[in-house]
């Protein structure tokens, strides 16, 4: 996985552009916290509540035909839970006031998200990479080649064509009668 480091800096950055946020953390999908900036939460706590709910979210996602789990929000009276995918294996949780601007949060949000996952994938991808030299060439020539992950099929989306409006009769605004 991405250093702690690199994880917690992005997460102090997010941290600084909404500032109504009173926590963040990473976590990877089997609840082991990568790294975390939250002060007066336990952030294992925090980090196996969010494993559960992405759990139940992933599922309601796939069960409505709304594709790949993209975040999830839950408002309560003293403020938001936020939980971002961040990558193949990962996710970000964010704390916020209820005062937080929303939109800033989701937008801030999947930003982070992105980042994070990205940091994860990239490391992961080295870690695989480094795996595969490793083994020595006359051990491969048995072997079958490294299968390569299928690429991920994304839905296009189609506009369906309207029918043009026609208007029948008048409009009684626009007429006047003497």
């Amino acid at each position: 996985m991405a250093s702690e480091a690199e994880i917690l800096d992005e997460l102090r950055r997010l941290r600084a552009r909404v500032p109504q946020l009173t926590g963040a953390l990473a976590a990877g999908v089997d609840g082991l916290v990568l790294a975390q900036d939250t002060p007066g939460v336990e952030p294992e706590r925090v980090a196996a509540l969010t494993v559960t709910a992405l759990g139940v979210a992933v599922r309601m996602a796939d069960a409505t035909g709304q594709g790949d789990f993209r975040e999830l929000i839950v408002r309560g009276v003293y403020g938001y839970v936020a939980t971002y995918a961040a990558g193949r294996g990962a996710v970000l949780t964010v704390l916020a006031q209820d005062r937080v601007h929303v939109g800033r949060l989701l937008l801030e949000g999947r930003r982070a998200g992105a980042r994070i996952g990205e940091l994860i994938d990239a490391e992961a991808a080295a870690s695989a990479a480094a795996e595969a030299e490793a083994v020595v060439p006359e051990e491969r020539t048995d072997a079958a080649p490294p299968a390569k992950a299928p690429p991920k099929t994304t839905t296009a989306r189609t506009r369906t064509a309207r029918a043009p409006r026609t208007t029948t009769g008048t409009n009684a605004r626009t007429t006047t009668e003497s």
